[in-house]
């Protein structure tokens, strides 16, 4: 099997998992899981007085309660704060939508401070890059459908840089999702965010990355490969159609070769008897009986 099938092969089921796992990642909710231990919360308010303010805030505050954060939503897998309206996702969990403003009919980010206006900026790109991620992936499929129905090596390159680019933006998402999320810890953008929450919730709160983050670096490195696999084959390819260039045409050369021609022989003229002078030919006028 020559390498140009095996490498194509390889790098369109690839391509393939790469966009299946960003498609689940961009689309799931488990990006980040805080686990809130409200029990212990609760015991440090009653053994310590005038807590009424952290205990007010337990019951009001979607903060106080475990949750996962997505790209589009924050879902609450075990109990939901009374105060916050939810919806059921389509994985049946009550969840609540991650705000972008867009569009900002009503100015409501003009009291924003300049953190968290840099901090929404970045949300909003980061959505950007992944859908623009996508768009390129579905232009690297036409070029690859292309490039394997024409065995052109120029295709499947142009899939190659394709796929390369989407790896480079879907990272660059990444990135400046990673960037939000430094916003969110390290400054001041919001009371719900990590800089400005009580000392006691955040010595009981575990936050973690979850499995859709993992699934979207997994992704990106997928991606990678498959186009390191379509730069392969298209250098495959091409070696191939050169050696079938170069292969001389003498399938379609009849071949010459010497034939034996027989020779007729006059009545009687005895087989064995070899008499020097040409052969005999009927009405030759070198026969015997030519007078």
């Amino acid at each position: 099997m020559p390498c140009s099938a095996v490498t194509l092969s390889l790098a369109t089921i690839t391509a393939i998992i790469s966009t299946a796992l960003l498609a689940i990642a961009f689309s799931t909710d488990n990006w980040v899981y805080t686990e809130v231990k409200r029990s212990q919360i609760k015991d440090y308010a009653s053994k310590r007085g005038g807590q009424e303010a952290l205990l007010e805030a337990m019951n009001t505050k979607y903060f106080y309660y475990t949750r996962t954060k997505g790209l589009f939503r924050t879902c609450f897998p075990k109990e939901r704060p009374p105060t916050v309206e939810t919806y059921l996702s389509p994985v049946e969990t009550h969840c609540m939508n991650i705000e972008y403003y867009l569009p900002d009919v009503d100015n409501l980010t003009r009291d924003f401070s300049e953190d968290a206006m840099t901090r929404l900026h970045m949300g909003r790109s980061a959505i950007a890059l992944f859908i623009l991620s996508f768009l390129t992936i579905f232009i690297a499929f036409w070029t690859g459908i292309a490039g394997c129905w024409k065995r052109s090596p120029g295709n499947i390159t142009a899939t190659a840089i394709l796929m390369l680019l989407a790896c480079l933006i879907a990272a660059g998402a990444m990135g400046l999702w990673h960037g939000v999320e430094y916003y969110e810890k390290e400054r001041v953008v919001g009371e719900e965010f990590y800089q400005q929450w009580n000392n006691v919730l955040k010595e009981e709160s575990l936050i973690q990355y979850d499995w859709s983050y993992i699934l979207c670096w997994t992704s990106i490195a997928t991606m990678f490969v498959s186009s390191f696999l379509f730069f392969i084959s298209a250098c495959c390819v091409s070696s191939d159609l050169r050696k079938e260039n170069d292969l001389p045409g003498m399938q379609y050369i009849m071949g010459m070769y010497p034939q034996k021609q027989q020779y007729a022989y006059p009545p009687g003229y005895p087989p064995a008897a070899y008499a020097p002078g040409p052969p005999y030919y009927h009405g030759s006028q070198y026969g015997p009986y030519n007078y």
